[in-house]
């Protein structure tokens, strides 16, 4: 079995946020950065190079036998978009009313923040966050 390679790091958050390139993608990191510790109450960790994640749970996969641990909540500012990892599938209402995006099976992806209801935003985070913890568990 592989090991995980995205595991929790001592690096800082708000000096890789400070570090990404794109200044919009930059900004618009600093914004989630807020609006995630408002919802999780929790300070941020890096997993990894470039996931910035709150809380964490342990997963094992029954199709793969991997197991490991990933935050409850997390984003990324990435070069090519704002990745952040929720559970959209699950809130199909948020999604229709929060604007421009794209989604996968775990991730939301926008270009920039202003392509999005800020409060619809902020409410999908929070209804992810609380699915993960009811769902997953953690801590």
């Amino acid at each position: 079995m592989a090991e995980i390679k995205t595991k929790v790091t001592d690096a800082s958050v708000e000096d890789f946020i400070g570090s990404v390139e794109n200044e919009r993608r930059q900004r618009d990191g600093f914004v989630l950065l807020d609006m995630y510790k408002r919802v999780t109450k929790l300070e941020p960790k890096m997993w990894g190079p470039s996931i910035v994640g709150f809380g964490m749970y342990h997963y094992k996969s029954e199709r793969s036998s991997q197991e490991g641990d990933w935050p409850l909540a997390a984003f990324s500012p990435r070069k090519q978009n704002l990745t952040l990892y929720v559970y959209p599938n699950h809130f199909p209402d948020l999604l229709k009313k929060l604007g421009k995006h794209k989604t996968s099976v775990g991730c939301l992806y926008i270009n920039k923040l202003e392509d999005v209801d800020a409060t619809v935003l902020e409410e999908l985070v929070a209804a992810s966050y609380a699915w993960s913890q009811k769902e997953l568990g953690g801590k």
